[in-house]
């Protein structure tokens, strides 16, 4: 049994090694450029508050569309500049293979949690660092389940994920025209995102600093 325990306990101090030594050899740039884009990202999550529980548990509830409308807004735009850039060679990107099983079960456990915790791993730092005792908490939480995964990943989360397809891309479907595709669809998710309308869910706090003519409830 402490021969187990220790084992386990050597081979998740191996597999965190190795992920900081990945993390350090993937050139992301220097430790002043990852620092500003942090806190560029931090403040547009700010002024759009989708770090608020209303914002991504209204969504989940279809009475909140400001997290779909940045979420379809940033996914058209970055997905064209990304690929060009890639063309380019002046940016690259790791492709995860397609497992339908994994994606489908993950991603019905992630949508039900974000619902529930009224949070996404963006947004959640984003709350602790205002002070949210409660995203600390959830945090912590995520940390202990991701421990979880990694400790018992190859005798039970792997058998259950299913069989990989290959790493697959939208442009690749369609060889010779990859970059006509790259643009159509970035173009259409942005479209969707100026398309959807403008719905959104203050909280008591929030409708207080509101002028009257502004406020829903009036």
């Amino acid at each position: 049994m402490d021969i187990t325990v220790k084992t386990q306990g050597t081979d998740l101090i191996s597999r965190l090694a190795q992920m900081f030594e990945n993390v350090i050899h993937q050139g992301h740039g220097s430790l002043a450029l990852v620092f500003l884009i942090g806190i560029i990202f931090g403040g547009i999550i700010q002024y759009t508050r989708v770090d608020k529980f209303e914002k991504i548990a209204g969504f989940a509830m279809l009475k909140d569309t400001i997290v779909p409308k940045m979420l379809f807004l940033a996914v058209g735009l970055t997905s064209i500049g990304l690929y060009f850039m890639i063309e380019a060679g002046y940016a690259h990107y790791h492709i995860k293979p397609i497992i339908w099983q994994g994606l489908l079960v993950g991603g019905a456990l992630f949508g039900i949690s974000m619902a529930i915790f009224g949070k996404c791993p963006g947004t959640g730092p984003v709350s602790i660092a205002e002070g949210r005792i409660d995203v600390l908490v959830g945090a912590i939480g995520g940390l202990f389940g991701g421990l979880v995964f990694t400790l018992y990943y190859d005798d039970f989360f792997k058998p259950l994920m299913g069989e990989s397809l290959g790493k697959l891309t939208l442009p690749s479907f369609f060889p010779g025209h990859e970059h006509v595709v790259a643009l159509i669809f970035g173009v259409a998710v942005t479209l969707i995102a100026i398309v959807i309308p403008k719905i959104e869910l203050f909280d008591e706090a929030d409708l207080s600093q509101l002028p009257d003519d502004q406020r829903p409830d009036k």
